[in-house]
């Protein structure tokens, strides 16, 4: 049986911390550079969350914003996702303590974790909802507290990632709108490569844990490096074909926001012009599962997507994991 309803963005939100840490400001604990990084990464600066804030703090207030955007109010909400690699807790999941917040009473909640892929995971998880008629108005957020689990003293991860939230609104749309294509993936062989090894029930915590930092993000570089150029081209074409689309009918692309080199390599292969493609990772560098939904509040906020426009959302992380998305935009 075919999908009885299609699913669009119909309303979208984003929150930034006003904390500002520079490359300037690395270059004061850490022995890097500003050129160094901006030429390795084109990452210029990050936003950091104070230590009073969580990641529901940032994700509710991205919620309330989308959910305003979207014309309904938080009882509409029937279901909240959030995307995250940095919960509040263990127990229970953000999304209930964002449900809590926001006061949607009537709505399911549960996390989603595919790292940095796991906003299109968890909007490709509310299409289905809203396609089979289950739901009308789904609340799918990304949001992360990175900076929470960043080694200050490891110069190879601590000038990537920044703090955010992103959220969208998902909802039934006119059938000629709406997500056109889904592309989920993941390779556990190179889990390993991107990870937090302490915390969880392989590694609970404990003083050998702490004084080992394990508790901390690590990350092989050089592979994810190539892995990452590899499946962020490829994820980008596998959506263009499964949405029956060729290259010329993109108009724009907003990729996960990991390093300027991989995004360039997916802008030529689509063969987009740069004013196609949103990029500000140089002002708020990797924020895992936020990057895209904030990109796309961005790039909404600014007018520069217009309703009928093809929009392709890509991303890769942890896992490891990947995702694609092709939807014609609906306002």
């Amino acid at each position: 049986m075919g999908a009885l309803f299609k699913a669009g963005i119909i309303g979208t939100g984003s929150y930034i911390p006003d904390n500002i840490v520079t490359n300037k400001d690395l270059e004061e604990i850490i022995d890097t550079s500003d050129e160094w990084i901006v030429s390795r990464t084109g990452i210029r600066e990050r936003r950091i969350a104070d230590a009073t804030m969580a990641t529901s703090d940032m994700a509710s207030i991205a919620a309330k914003r989308a959910i305003k955007k979207a014309n309904l109010s938080p009882k509409e909400i029937e279901l909240i996702i959030v995307a995250t690699a940095t919960p509040d807790n263990n127990i229970p999941s953000t999304a209930c303590i964002v449900q809590e917040n926001i006061g949607a009473v009537n709505a399911a909640a549960f996390d989603i974790n595919a790292a940095c892929s796991g906003f299109i995971y968890g909007l490709i998880t509310a299409d289905q909802f809203i396609a089979s008629g289950i739901y009308r108005n789904i609340l799918v957020i990304g949001a992360e507290s990175l900076s929470k689990f960043t080694d200050w003293t490891d110069r190879n991860t601590c000038i990537l990632f920044g703090d955010g939230a992103g959220a969208t609104v998902v909802g039934r749309v006119d059938k000629e709108y709406g997500i056109l294509s889904r592309y989920l993936g993941a390779d556990g062989g190179g889990s390993d490569l991107l990870k937090i090894e302490a915390g969880g029930s392989r590694m609970p915590a404990d003083l050998k844990t702490v004084e080992k930092r394990l508790h901390y993000i690590y990350m092989d570089g050089s592979e994810v490096f190539k892995f990452a150029v590899r499946i962020m081209t490829s994820a980008s074409e596998r959506a263009v074909t499964l949405a029956g689309l060729t290259n010329k009918d993109i108009d724009f692309l907003i990729p996960h926001q990991a390093n300027i080199r991989i995004i360039e390599a997916a802008r030529k292969r689509l063969k987009l012009d740069e004013d196609k493609v949103y990029v500000n990772l140089d002002r708020f560098g990797n924020m895992s599962a936020a990057s895209i939904p904030v990109a796309l509040d961005e790039a909404v906020e600014s007018n520069i997507i217009s309703k009928g426009d093809n929009i392709i959302m890509v991303g890769f992380g942890g896992g490891l994991t990947w995702a694609s998305a092709l939807m014609k935009w609906a306002y």
